[in-house]
């Protein structure tokens, strides 16, 4: 198992296991993840001694904005276009941008590429190598969905979380082969569905998510999916809710930062590798009761079963 960066989530899990005395290599089994993980999240966010997980993912969220691959601004995105239009290679924009004040890598060029192509863009056409080497880097590939809309072409208004009714799709799965949890969170108010299917099959899914939203369909304005072919009737369900769907770029999970982290709290209640066999519905149902009741930070401590009734009662 690989080194991962951790969800929200995944931090007060492994607060709430260090506080209940289990050692790095139990914690580590009961989130799914690396013991080294465990170790070095230690070693970088505890302040003083303590383990604090909101401090520490505000922490870590500071350090990745820091990241150079984060500090890409308008300035340089304009001088890279500039000089694709002149037909210099990525290599060759990359050398004399950091020359002259606006350093930006050749990989992070190509992913650029690849993304206003997936907009729709043409900026593809100035690679002397065309569409072959702009797909270099995991973050240009194409979404395997059929007529996927692309994050990119959300509107700005589910970004800022200005109105009840913008939701996130997930599917967390337990021991193979005993069933899949289906995960809806709504971005505003932070409210989460949680319903257990057989199966990862599209249609099983695409049934499972109409079902969930109908109680809301009148706040039910967008989708954002995961990458997974799972949610391969995402027209179906638009259709049916009359609603829009989008989908986030592959290996991009902070786009749907919200579903990750109540996935990652839901892992306190049903751990990784669980046999969903031998949970039952109203067990599930009752997780999904105390995670919407539990007071968030993001909400001044309300709670989002409470701030989701206020904020559907004034729409």
């Amino acid at each position: 198992m690989s080194y991962q960066q951790l969800t929200e989530g995944q931090r007060y899990q492994i607060s709430v296991l260090l506080a209940e005395g289990l050692s790095h290599s139990r914690i580590a089994q009961r989130v799914g993840i690396h013991r080294s993980t465990i170790s070095r999240e230690l070693r970088r966010n505890r302040h003083q001694g303590d383990y604090v997980p909101a401090q520490a993912h505000q922490q870590t969220l500071i350090r990745r904005a820091k990241a150079r691959k984060y500090q890409v601004d308008s300035d340089t995105q304009q001088l890279v276009e500039l000089l694709l239009s002149w037909q210099w290679s990525p290599e060759q924009i990359s050398a004399i941008a950091k020359r002259i004040g606006f350093p930006v890598s050749h990989e992070w060029i190509y992913c650029y590429v690849a993304r206003d192509k997936a907009r729709g863009g043409r900026l593809y056409r100035q690679l002397r190598q065309g569409h072959k080497r702009y797909r270099k880097g995991r973050h240009g590939k194409r979404s395997p969905i059929l007529e996927a809309r692309s994050i990119d072409e959300r509107p700005l208004i589910v970004d800022n979380r200005e109105r009840l009714g913008d939701w996130e799709a997930d599917t967390v799965l337990g021991q193979q082969g005993s069933g899949v949890l289906v995960t809806l969170a709504e971005r505003k108010s932070r409210l989460y569905l949680v319903k257990r299917v057989e199966s990862k099959h599209a249609d099983v899914v695409r049934d499972a998510v109409i079902e969930m939203l109908s109680p809301y369909a009148d706040h039910v304005h967008s989708i954002t999916f995961d990458n997974g072919g799972e949610f391969a009737e995402h027209k179906a369900i638009a259709a049916a809710l009359h609603t829009e769907a989008y989908f986030a770029h592959p290996y991009s999970s902070w786009e749907r930062g919200l579903n990750e982290n109540f996935n990652g709290l839901l892992r306190q209640y049903i751990p990784k590798g669980t046999d969903l066999r031998q949970v039952t519905d109203d067990e599930i149902e009752q997780v999904q009761i105390k995670l919407n009741l539990r007071p968030r930070k993001c909400l001044e401590f309300r709670q989002p079963a409470v701030v989701f009734e206020e904020l559907r009662q004034a729409a």
